[in-house]
């Protein structure tokens, strides 16, 4: 008997997408056939995974002119393309999806990463949100098979649209061993690490310019989006070349072999839009499975994670003196450091892949 076959698409490049790596080797742990399509990018880099892949090339990389130009590509691809489950990762891909879900009449799961309509690129710009808004409202009500990634984005969900979500953590796969990568130890100084998206309201232009009162630490930025070059101009203006280095985009498979090398990892979302508030980044979780201490925001997902596990410490303003006086003072405390670090490798025991695949093998077994 021949496998069943899923299709999987995301509108990024599939370089950085741990969550949806994720998904795709537990799929083919249940002997499916796994195809997962993305885009490429002029910094894209090359990718060899255990299962299927296709990058399409745009004619357009950003703005309404990409979101039309990748659902009609990925439509035509998944109306001529055999599989017996479409998934569609968040609402970027979610009307090819449909529509070919529809036309083919074949099953399909919905996999929001983030609250969507409330990300800090949208909650400004109201009617580009209009128009996203518009696309969940006439699709979300119809779909049987929903997940997300916190209990809070499941809540507005259900409450917005009166339908159960599951809820699957972006849990990193429990690390065993370290690879040898770049040395990013300085002598005597401390390692500062924010390692996810360069994008709008994540804290990173605070904590740059925080960076000039910060006593015996380096900061690696490890990623690329919307605001790397804004980041860039900032650090030479700043002339901090010689305290913060940014490392661009690394490929998830060798990302946490520089992560454990740190002594603090950074996550500090603005509370910009329902998105951020609701938060539980990848990073997050990353930092834990590394060993290292964290500082957050005092969103209410990640401070339960934090103040449940004692890993770190929050922080409800994000600006560059409080986000100075705070690091200051957790890296001055090397006790403190050792007792949060501890802890990670404590909880990293519960926040793992190996435990969290069990929610996505029993939400598989109930698709309509």
């Amino acid at each position: 008997m021949s496998k069943q076959k899923i299709i999987l698409s995301v509108t990024n490049d599939l370089v950085t997408d741990q969550r949806v790596h994720r998904i795709c080797c537990s799929l083919l742990k249940l002997n499916y056939e796994v195809l997962l399509v993305g885009r490429t990018q002029k910094t894209s880099l090359p990718i060899d995974r255990k299962y299927q892949t296709k990058r399409f090339n745009l004619w357009f990389n950003k703005g309404f002119l990409f979101y039309a130009n990748y659902n009609v590509r990925l439509f035509w691809f998944l109306l001529f393309s055999k599989s017996t489950l479409l998934w569609s990762n968040d609402l970027d891909t979610l009307p090819a999806n449909y529509l070919a879900s529809k036309l083919k009449g074949i099953k399909l799961v919905y996999d929001s990463h983030e609250y969507f309509t409330e990300v800090p690129e949208l909650v400004n710009r109201p009617k580009i949100q209009k128009i996203w808004l518009s696309i969940e409202q006439w699709i979300f009500p119809k779909l049987k098979n929903i997940a997300t990634v916190s209990p809070q984005i499941a809540n507005e969900y259900k409450a917005k649209y009166g339908i159960n979500i599951t809820v699957i953590r972006n849990l990193p796969i429990k690390l065993k061993e370290y690879y040898e990568v770049k040395n990013i130890k300085l002598d005597r100084k401390k390692i500062i690490i924010y390692q996810g998206w360069v994008n709008v309201n994540r804290g990173l232009e605070p904590l740059i310019e925080a960076m000039q009162d910060i006593e015996n630490a380096h900061l690696y930025i490890i990623g690329d989006g919307d605001i790397f070059d804004k980041i860039v101009q900032q650090i030479l203006d700043l002339n901090l070349q010689d305290k913060i280095t940014l490392l661009g985009k690394i490929p998830f498979e060798f990302l946490p072999h520089y992560t454990h090398q740190a002594d603090l990892g950074v996550s500090l979302e603005e509370n910009v839009g329902l998105n951020y508030t609701y938060a539980l980044p990848n990073k997050l979780f990353d930092y834990i499975n590394s060993g290292v201490p964290v500082l957050t925001s005092n969103l209410p997902e990640m401070e339960a994670i934090v103040t449940k596990y004692d890993v770190g410490e929050t922080i409800s303003t994000i600006t560059p003196t409080a986000i100075a006086e705070k690091i200051n003072q957790l890296l001055n405390d090397t006790e403190k450091l050792a007792r949060y670090s501890t802890n990670c490798i404590k909880a990293k025991e519960e926040l793992c892949w190996e435990n969290e695949e069990q929610k996505l093998y029993a939400f598989i077994k109930e698709i309509k």
